[in-house]
């Protein structure tokens, strides 16, 4: 394991409820790996409908920016709701959610987005941006998410649309040390 410094209490290593990776145990995965037995003991979705840990980067103004994409669910060969954890606020986190739902796949836009905090929960409309519903309980089992995908527009974004939603990742997802500046990344062309 890197010695990369961290904000986070660290207590070790923990297993990767999905994939059985190795991971750094922090309260935030801890979250994380709750939120994926959720989906799978609670909800019906396999282990294998859940991709854990994608990127989007993205290179604005010289700011390099990764963004996460804590889980993509999908059900029946697509990927139908894009999962992003965050301590705090949910509705902060909304806007970077719906674009990375809008610019993840090129081929068709993910049509529900999650936002929660571990403890509650907002499920939202990707096209429209809207809030369908509120709280864990509104994280749509398999079949309910397959249901609410059916219903909705996944057609891709026009071209035009896609720089200015991974603009709004590149803003929204910036993360700024302690010392006041961007963090260095590794092997970045403009860390």
């Amino acid at each position: 394991m890197a010695d990369i410094p961290s904000h986070h209490m660290i207590y070790g290593t923990l297993v990767d409820y999905v994939t059985a990776e190795p991971l750094v145990d922090t309260d935030d995965e801890r979250y994380r790996q709750k939120l994926m037995r959720l989906l799978v003991e609670k909800k019906g979705f396999a282990k294998g409908d859940l991709e854990p840990r994608l990127k989007i980067e993205t290179l604005f103004a010289q700011q390099f920016v990764v963004s996460k994409i804590d889980l993509v669910v999908s059900a029946g060969g697509q990927r139908v709701m894009v999962v992003r954890y965050g301590p705090g606020s949910l509705v902060t986190r909304e806007r970077p959610a719906i674009a990375a739902a809008r610019v993840l796949d090129q081929q068709r836009l993910i049509p529900l987005a999650v936002v929660t905090n571990g403890e509650d929960a907002e499920l939202l409309d990707s096209r429209s941006g809207k809030v369908i519903a509120t709280g864990l309980d509104a994280i749509p089992g398999r079949e309910a998410a397959l249901a609410l995908a059916a219903e909705r527009d996944c057609r891709p974004l026009p071209e035009s649309r896609r720089e200015p939603e991974l603009r709004i990742l590149n803003a929204f997802d910036v993360e700024i040390c302690c010392a006041g500046g961007p963090c260095a990344l590794p092997g970045a062309k403009e860390g």
